[in-house]
């Protein structure tokens, strides 16, 4: 097997690993949701929701970008990583200091005395937080993705465990806070067992300037994108108070968790491959495209049926003192499909190191959203969910301009497969939800029943007249034969490795996962997603069909503006 072949494979696994971890996750979370929405109320959830609205821009800040800046750059010295680590501790450490001292002042804005303790406790996050995050981005570089998600799985199943606990003897909203406080814990706890470093003494021999300013313009623009997805929660906790807010919130964490659970994954495989592959634009392109495509069915087609289906979801999932949140989760799903839509221009600008060109951005189309939000607030709940959905509607194509000006990517086809996707499955959603729209009131499961059938017919009716479709769905099928294990020495190429993924370039640059089969851990970071998101923060190569012959293809010199350099420390720490 080539090098190729290898860090293809490694890949590969990774994708998978994570996939399936996530898929463990999104059961974890929606078996919590669904045990403790019964244990508690909508006014526990909306003290909570009012104290995160505002602390957790303080929780952005206290990454300052250094995880996703760590990924991307393509060599780390150890002693560059031991200052990045007391870089995002002491930030961590001084925002949740902060957090403590004006906690009183978050419950006197809210006029909520609750509040002032469930802030302070909180404040423990941030340290927990910052001492994590070059943790998880050391596993994430090595693509050790297993025991990623291995200790994002266990730290959040002793969460829901303590949280459950808590809510059934009747700790109300702290058993929330609890949970939040258990499951950072228990992953720092794994983290240090199983990265087994602890940092050095800060040197000034390591310079970290270019990891800061790469997160300084990362953590600008991620300060103001959660500035404006949390101002509608700001709005109806300030005027309606925390019971509409728990409602509000609800439908807000049902988009979200199949958007980010799903999402998670692939943006952190695809952040270290796509850093990889800048100076090689054919297989970079193809990299992307696929990952876009990929991600675009599978996340559509879950909310496509959630949405169209969204009083029986809610019923099973909720509870039947939950049905006001059907209405604003369908309201805030067309949300949720230009959200996704952009994701892949995400991926671009970090793995190009264009966090400046992407700030600048944020700081037009960001405060347009915040407006559009405060202006619907007077038309109530729906009035604010509206805005929401029309304000990242206009947020996509204006990403997709700006994109094309400062980049070389191909914002064309991104577009299209965008636009393809929100078409496709906008025409699912209408069949699902016209297709029982007329049984009888209480009939919950034969409405999921004949809503996922419809959904397949109409999506399989788009396949038949729609030749773009089918090509992406052939897409998604050889990503999923890759995705279930090694290739053998029979296998083609093409499949063997779809994302065409590069060589590594020197030999310490192999990623431990290429080298040990057991080396594993997961999407994490979603700080990283860069997720880094990356988180942020979850992939693979071109749309429709897969060329084989990309591998050999030789590398085009890539355009003067379409990629900045990445931070290149010397005195390398091996991968």
């Amino acid at each position: 097997m080539t090098a190729d072949e290898r860090l293809g494979v490694s890949a590969s696994r990774g994708a998978a690993v994570t996939l399936v971890g996530q898929g463990a996750r999104i059961a974890l979370l929606l078996t919590g949701v669904v045990v403790l929405a019964r244990l508690l109320s909508p006014r526990d959830y909306g003290l909570l929701a009012m104290v995160m609205a505002v602390i957790g821009v303080a929780d952005l800040l206290r990454d300052f970008g250094l995880g996703s800046a760590a990924v991307q750059a393509r060599t780390l010295s150890v002693a560059q990583r031991s200052n990045l680590l007391w870089l995002s501790t002491g930030i961590g450490a001084a925002l949740g200091l902060l957090v403590l001292v004006t906690s009183p002042l978050l419950a006197a804005f809210y006029d909520e005395p609750r509040l002032q303790p469930v802030a302070a406790a909180l404040s423990v996050t941030f340290v927990l937080n910052g001492v994590m995050t070059q943790y998880k981005a050391d596993l994430q570089r090595r693509l050790r993705f297993a025991w990623l998600t291995g200790l994002e799985l266990a730290g959040q199943a002793v969460g829901i465990v303590t949280a459950v606990a808590l809510a059934a003897g009747g700790a109300g909203y702290h058993a929330l806070v609890a949970q939040q406080v258990v499951q950072l814990a228990a992953q720092l706890v794994g983290l240090l067992l199983v990265c087994r470093w602890l940092p050095r003494r800060w040197s000034r021999e390591a310079p970290v300037r270019p990891f800061v300013s790469f997160g300084a313009h990362l953590m600008g623009g991620q300060v103001l994108a959660y500035a404006s997805n949390n101002v509608d929660s700001v709005v109806i906790g300030s005027t309606l108070g925390p019971g509409p807010l728990g409602v509000y919130n609800r439908a807000f964490q049902l988009l979200v968790l199949p958007l980010y659970q799903l999402n998670a994954p692939v943006t952190r495989v695809a952040l270290p491959v796509l850093s990889r592959l800048v100076d090689d634009p054919v297989r970079y392109r193809q990299f992307l495209l696929t990952g876009q495509t990929a991600m675009l069915n599978l996340v559509s087609a879950v909310l496509a049926f959630a949405a169209a289906q969204a009083p029986a979801v809610v019923l099973v999932a909720l509870g039947p003192r939950w049905s006001q949140t059907a209405g604003l989760f369908q309201v805030l799903a067309v949300a949720g499909f230009f959200t996704m839509a952009g994701y892949a221009c995400y991926w671009v600008y970090l793995s190009r190191g264009l966090t400046r060109e992407h700030l600048r951005l944020s700081l037009v189309t960001r405060p347009v959203q915040i407006v559009l939000v405060v202006a619907g607030a007077q038309w109530g709940l729906y009035g604010i969910a509206w805005a929401y959905a029309l304000a990242t509607a206009l947020q996509w194509p204006a990403n997709l301009w700006w994109l094309h000006r400062v980049t070389d990517a191909p914002v064309g086809q991104i577009w299209r497969n965008g636009a393809r996707t929100v078409l496709v499955y906008g025409w699912a959603l209408v069949a699902s939800a016209t297709a029982t729209r007329w049984l009888p009131a209480g009939s919950t499961w034969t409405a999921l029943a004949v809503g996922a059938v419809a959904l397949g017919a109409a999506l399989a009716l788009a396949a038949l007249v729609v030749p773009a479709y089918r090509r992406d769905l052939q897409t998604v099928a050889a990503l999923r034969r890759q995705l279930r294990g090694t290739p053998t020495a029979t296998t083609p190429a093409a499949d063997r490795n779809p994302g065409h993924l590069p060589a590594p370039r020197t030999v310490s640059e192999v990623p431990v996962a290429a080298a040990s089969p057991a080396a594993s851990p997961a999407d994490r970071n979603p700080g990283h997603l860069p997720t880094t998101r990356t988180s942020t923060d979850v992939p693979v190569g071109g749309v429709g069909e897969i060329s084989g012959g990309a591998l050999s293809a030789p590398a085009a010199r890539p355009s003067a503006r379409a990629t900045r350099p990445a931070p290149r420390p010397t005195d390398e720490e091996p991968r």
